[in-house]
């Protein structure tokens, strides 16, 4: 899969750039968001790509500025013993939106097509029957009046070495690496013909792929937030002149004198 756009390497953003790109998308997101509580739609939004693609940091951007009441991220751990024995897609079910709810899946069941596939975790059978049956499940989310959005986040070999590699170096990224990001390393091609077959079967009409190139991760940040906010027939509602009233006067309060336990001021 190639970049799309012109073959000239863009600069990467700045931060100034990045942040002033970023908040009048806040704002509309804040838009969608009030939309949402009074319409009673129902949104999900689904992040699947490669390890290292940014999923984590498109998430935080788009809730960066809205309440989790209403934008709810659901990732999921690892199945118990009890939910292995279920329907593979059962666990996922309770956590689509309710009415006046965005629910974003910070990985999914999409995970049968990708990691679980390519590291053995499930049979070649199993991962062409889910194949085959989630298009259908996703046909019933949609016809129920979910609006469904899948993005996909794409990074190239060589940003996603640099970035494992800098989860090695940092210790503040050290948390990020796990046994299995080092295994799936070795296995780019592997994941590759893997998301090649899972576009070939639920690439849908009712439930598209978007595909987002992330090697530069403040672009795909607001590239991905300006489309998703594109997708969405959102209207923003009219807002009502807000007015501080007066504070209510002291009539003889005083601070206690009893010393308080404030924290040190080292900064």
């Amino acid at each position: 899969m190639s970049a799309p756009g012109p073959a000239v390497a863009r600069a990467p953003m700045t931060n100034k750039h990045y942040r002033r790109a970023l908040r009048p998308l806040h704002a509309e997101l804040v838009a969608l968001q009030e939309w949402v509580k009074a319409s009673g739609a129902r949104v999900c939004i689904v992040f699947e790509g490669r390890d290292t693609a940014g999923k984590g940091g498109v998430i935080k951007a788009i809730t960066a500025r809205v309440s989790p009441r209403v934008f709810r991220v659901v990732a999921l751990p690892a199945p118990t013993e009890r939910e292995k024995s279920q329907m593979y897609v059962q666990r996922y079910l309770p956590h689509l939106p309710a009415a006046g709810e965005v629910v974003i899946f910070d990985r999914s069941w999409y995970n049968r097509a990708g990691v679980e596939r390519v590291m053995g975790f499930c049979t070649d059978e199993q991962a062409r029957h889910f194949l085959e049956l989630i298009p259908t499940v996703e046909r019933e989310i949609v016809d129920s009046g979910v609006i469904m959005l899948k993005y996909w986040l794409e990074v190239s070999r060589e940003q996603q070495t640099l970035r494992l590699q800098s989860r090695i170096d940092d210790p503040r990224k050290i948390w990020k690496l796990s046994d299995l990001d080092l295994r799936s390393y070795r296995h780019w091609y592997d994941y590759s013909r893997a998301r090649d077959e899972m576009f070939h079967f639920t690439d849908t009409g009712w439930a598209p792929w978007y595909v987002a190139v992330t090697d530069d991760k403040k672009r795909g940040r607001l590239n991905v937030i300006s489309h998703l906010l594109s997708r969405i027939p959102y209207e923003p509602l009219d807002r009502p002149e807000v007015v501080l009233p007066d504070q209510q006067k002291a009539k003889g309060y005083r601070a206690p004198g009893q010393p308080l336990h404030w924290i040190p001021t080292p900064y």
